[in-house]
Formats: structure tokens, sequence, C-alpha cells
């Protein structure tokens, strides 16, 4: 990953709401399962997978914006 990626990267988990940063850097910093999240949470594995694929799709669309293709 490029250095301007990462840059990229946390300006987006910085603008998310503390669950949804927590929810997103547990999966995929500390790879914790969606059923670990959503205990933690107490929300649904269904809300914790709408949650990462949301928050995925603002990254994709930020990192397209700035010239970055998948």
């Amino acid at each position: 990953m490029k250095m301007d990626e990462k840059v990229i990267l946390r300006q987006i988990i910085d603008q998310c709401d503390d669950s949804l940063r927590d929810v997103f850097l547990r999966r995929y910093y500390f790879f914790d399962s969606i059923e670990q999240i959503a205990t933690r949470h107490g929300f649904s594995a269904s809300k914790v997978k709408s949650m990462l694929h949301r928050t995925k799709g603002r990254l994709a669309a930020h990192l397209k914006k700035e010239g970055f293709e998948p």
C-alpha cells in the first residue's frame, strides 16, 4: 500500500463514528470474526456485515476519486 493510500484510509476511518471505526479496525486490523465484533457491540452479525460493506464502499469510492484503482 502506498503512503498516499494509507493517508486516505486514515482520513476515512477518522471520519467514522466511534462504533463504526471500532468495527472496521476490529475486522481488518485485529482480524476479529464477525461474531466476535457483533457480540462486543451488541449488534447482529448482519448489521456488522452491512457496516463493513458500506465502509469499504466509501473507502473504494474515495480512493477512486483520488486516482487510485483497486
